[in-house]
């Protein structure tokens, strides 16, 4: 029996969900701009637990989005998940906001995973149809050229809450696509990336694992 609770932070949506092997079980979450997580997590934990009758003791392991996002809902997502895995004795699986985000859509082409980063900048990562990473994740500065080069050949679908951005102030072209219904990501979208990773034995160091925030804090 393989039970992982799945915790993301990453962004303004506190999300939390549980999972029995590769399906979902069940899904509590709130997106609030008031990045209210300190005090939503634990409670969203314990009440999709009792909900779904299901002890603490009987996770398997605790995933959790690593980054890229909110400096603080990462922190608060991780220093929970490690508590868990400490006090429970189980291991700690990461998996990347980008990649949560793109495995929320099938498409045909490349997927341009994409976070808001201030200013005119953005977290991108850019996947295949089968998430395979295609370009690195990174912090960008958007201008008219951005991924002019690979959408020559390449059919592109942003997703996430900086298309805006990107539809803005790049010089688009019929290989541009955008999906504004997907935002931000959700910890739904987890469940088949942290079972794949569970099988694997694919496993963070509790003692020295940190998030991925791609660049340095700025508080302007």
């Amino acid at each position: 029996m393989s039970y992982i609770l799945n915790l993301e932070t990453s962004t303004t949506n506190c999300s939390v969900s549980l999972s029995f092997e590769n399906d979902l079980v069940d899904c509590i979450e709130q997106d609030s701009l008031n990045y209210s997580h300190s005090e939503n997590l634990h409670i969203f934990i314990k009440e999709l637990l009792n909900k779904n009758n299901t002890k603490f003791n009987h996770l398997s392991a605790i995933s959790v989005s690593r980054g890229p996002g909110s400096y603080t809902g990462l922190r608060i997502g991780l220093s929970a998940a490690k508590g868990l895995c400490y006090g429970l004795d189980i291991p700690l699986i990461s998996i990347s906001s980008l990649k949560i985000l793109a495995n929320s859509i099938k498409y045909d082409g490349f997927i341009v995973s994409t976070m808001d980063a201030r200013r005119d900048e953005v977290y991108s990562c850019i996947y295949d149809s089968n998430l395979n990473v295609i370009g690195e994740e990174k912090p960008e500065i958007i201008n008219h050229e951005s991924f002019i080069d690979i959408s020559k050949n390449n059919k592109l679908l942003f997703i996430g809450d900086g298309q805006f951005k990107c539809k803005e102030l790049i010089n688009t072209n019929d290989n541009f696509s955008f999906e504004s219904s997907i935002l931000r990501p959700t910890s739904k979208n987890m469940i088949d990336l942290a079972f794949g990773k569970f099988k694997n034995n694919d496993f963070e160091d509790l003692a020295y694992f940190e998030p991925k925030y791609l660049k340095e804090f700025r508080t302007n």
